[in-house]
């Protein structure tokens, strides 16, 4: 089995679609029986909902969405009913637009990770939920686990060619190969209880994603579940001033929803005050790959949930790992390839993990022009993002910032493949859809000069498909705007990768031996030299 999966959260499951798309069969294992009943992440960014519309799964997850799914409002409290301390910036659907063909999603995690799954059983992944993983061992050729039924207690063997540590941020994966990390680390203990009340009157017609309360009394969320009587509340204790989870009485839990809500004689209904303390932290882990193991999501980066950042960067890991270990694993690349996923993906963890504090900073208390002048806005954060180094090769490599404004997009080498709008035979459509199928080369105006580009292409094994944008390509310019969002001039081409990431970019029509040059440059960007 050449891969297996340990971790059966949003970012396992993601992986094991995502494996199964570029046709590498996949083991994935779960220690716990089923998927999550309780809605942690909530908000799946639009960059992400690209990554599933390129395997086909976009209207599934669309469909799946929450009640709560029209709401824009992030505030932060002293109480619901009263004064609002900041209301943080968000995307709207206006701004999301010129962008990308994807918009936000609001899905529960309970309700996306039985989408992934019922996904991944249709594609013929397999999955073997109750089962814990003991012991690893690394091997030249390979990695043998040892795996436990936790229903039976029932021992077995399982050879792989890989793993994804996707086991959460306790990863026991990650303690095995004593990856360490770093970072701030536990900020705050929580417990979840749910409720059902009235709050159309301290709501005063705000449709909120969440409320972030902060007084004397409770500090903790306020999150709707169905725009209507259902809510869930994140409420925060401190160990070291001898609080517990034991405090949290159903008497106790009323009087928090109550300070909370600014409602001294709310009535409510305590649905169930039975969750497991749990807790935000900020850490990224020393590094994301070490020899046949790699380290994706939770596992590799945790942060708070100020920012709904977490979830779409684990599950962007795996993407971005899936088209690298499908070529490793077909010989088509070399196994040094996998390096540049720590190398592309550990930066964009550690800014994430930096925006997120800086967004909790402002729900723990601090005043938000305090912490301003360093946040990144959310589509830049969504979009935004330029890999200082990795799978990519040419100029711009390794050079400028981590960002870059999604509305002036650079086309730069590891920067993300713009969205531009082009029009074939069948209407108009976005560019970005044209990438899931393997590499692409984009021409600006006809094709024929970078045909041979193809042949480079069937030489190495690998899909590559040359498409001309504007006169004489393939696809016209619907909005004229490709050169300049790609950064090249007519007759110049940009290499895309199969997540999207440009790889590679001539700025100007071809010199010399096309198939030769796109030769040089896959073999570079695949660790093939």
């Amino acid at each position: 089995m050449p891969v297996l999966i340990v971790g059966g959260g949003l970012t396992g499951l993601s992986a094991a679609v995502f494996l199964a798309h570029h046709g590498v069969r996949a083991t994935l294992v779960e220690r716990h029986p089923g998927a999550s009943t309780h809605p942690k992440a909530r908000a799946i960014n639009p960059r992400t909902m690209e990554l599933y519309r390129a395997v086909g799964m976009e209207e599934r997850v669309t469909a799946g969405r929450s009640p709560i799914s029209g709401n824009t409002d992030l505030v932060h409290v002293e109480t619901l009913a009263g004064a609002e301390r900041v209301r943080m910036p968000n995307a709207s659907v206006e701004d999301i637009s010129r962008i990308s063909p994807a918009r936000w999603t609001l899905i529960d995690q309970n309700q996306l990770e039985p989408i992934l799954r019922a996904r991944a059983e249709e594609v013929g992944v397999d999955l073997r939920f109750h089962t814990r993983l003991d012991a690893v061992t690394e091997t030249a050729d390979g990695v043998t686990a040892t795996l436990t039924d936790v229903g039976t207690g029932g021992s077995t063997e399982l050879r792989a060619a890989y793993v994804i540590a996707a086991d959460g941020s306790r990863s026991p994966v990650r303690d095995l190969l004593s990856i360490g990390s770093h970072g701030r680390g536990t900020l705050t203990n929580l417990v979840s209880f749910f409720f059902d009340a009235d709050l159309e009157e301290p709501l005063r017609g705000r449709k909120i994603i969440a409320a972030y309360v902060n007084n004397p009394e409770v500090r903790g969320t306020i999150i709707p579940l169905d725009n209507d009587r259902k809510w869930v509340i994140n409420v925060s204790f401190f160990p070291d001033k001898g609080q517990s989870a034991e405090d949290f009485t159903p008497e106790r839990c009323v009087e928090l929803v109550r300070a909370a809500v600014g409602v001294p004689d709310l009535e409510l209904t305590l649905d169930s005050v039975d969750m497991p303390a749990w807790d935000i932290s900020a850490r990224v882990a020393d590094t994301f790959a070490r020899g046949r193991f790699l380290v994706a999501g939770d596992a590799a980066h945790v942060m708070p949930p100020t920012g709904a950042f977490g979830a779409s960067t684990g599950i962007q890991d795996a993407y971005n790992l899936a088209w690298k270990l499908a070529l490793v694993l077909a010989d088509k690349a070399g196994p040094e390839l996998l390096a540049s996923y720590d190398a592309e993906r550990r930066p964009v963890a550690e800014e994430t993990v930096r925006q997120a504090m800086l967004r909790f900073a402002v729900r723990e208390g601090k005043q938000f022009q305090d912490v301003a002048k360093d946040l990144v806005d959310e589509m830049t954060m969504t979009f935004g993002y330029v890999y200082p180094a990795g799978a990519f090769t040419g100029e711009g490599a390794g050079a400028g910032n981590i960002t870059e404004e999604p509305d002036k997009p650079s086309g730069r080498p590891g920067a993300r493949a713009p969205h531009v709008v082009i029009e074939g035979a069948h209407g108009p459509f976005s560019a970005v859809d044209l990438f899931p199928v393997g590499f692409t080369l984009l021409t600006a105006g006809a094709s024929a000069p970078w045909a041979a580009a193809a042949d480079a292409g069937r030489e190495l094994g690998l899909v590559l498909q040359v498409r001309g944008v504007g006169a004489g390509g393939d696809y016209a310019d619907t909005e004229g705007t490709f050169t300049e969002r790609y950064g090249v001039a007519d007759g110049g081409a940009v290499l895309v990768r199969p997540d999207g990431v440009v790889a590679w970019r001539a700025g100007s029509a071809p010199e010399g031996d096309v198939a030769a040059t796109v030769t040089g440059v896959l073999r570079r960007i695949l660790a093939l030299d």
